[in-house]
């Protein structure tokens, strides 16, 4: 989201470069939702939906992991046992599903596993330079 919100040039110069020096990405279902609700509704100039779903279509192009009952599922037992929102845990399942080693988000705690995946925070950086 940070990518297309012109709100915080450094989040989005981040988001860039977090984008471009990535290797192989993978997409939850769930984000790909989640990232249309937010444009369209929640930034200071909301994008339009035709902008919106352009902007899915290209991401629906990477490796993007379908939500269905067995991971919504596993995300309900995760969430139980690592105390962490359902949602939260759906992105991690995923994630895991993907067969991916970091998960990149600023939902979660920054060095964080879920056995082989680890998360990272992109912002911290960021944020540990304001202090």
């Amino acid at each position: 989201m940070y990518a297309v919100d012109d709100a915080d040039p450094d989040k989005r110069r981040r988001a860039h470069e977090e984008l471009s020096s990535a290797g192989e990405i993978a997409v939850s279902a769930q984000v790909l939702n989640e990232f249309c609700a937010v444009v369209t509704r929640k930034l200071a100039r909301p994008m339009t939906a035709v902008d919106a779903n352009a902007a899915v279509e290209d991401m629906a192009k990477l490796l993007v992991v379908p939500v269905d009952r067995h991971l919504v599922l596993e995300a309900i037992a995760l969430s139980r046992r690592v105390q962490i929102s359902v949602w939260d845990a759906a992105i991690v399942r995923a994630a895991q599903v993907a067969g991916c080693d970091e998960l990149i988000t600023e939902g979660l705690q920054d060095g964080q596993h879920f056995g082989d995946l680890r998360v990272r925070h992109p912002f911290t950086s960021l944020t540990s330079a304001d202090d």
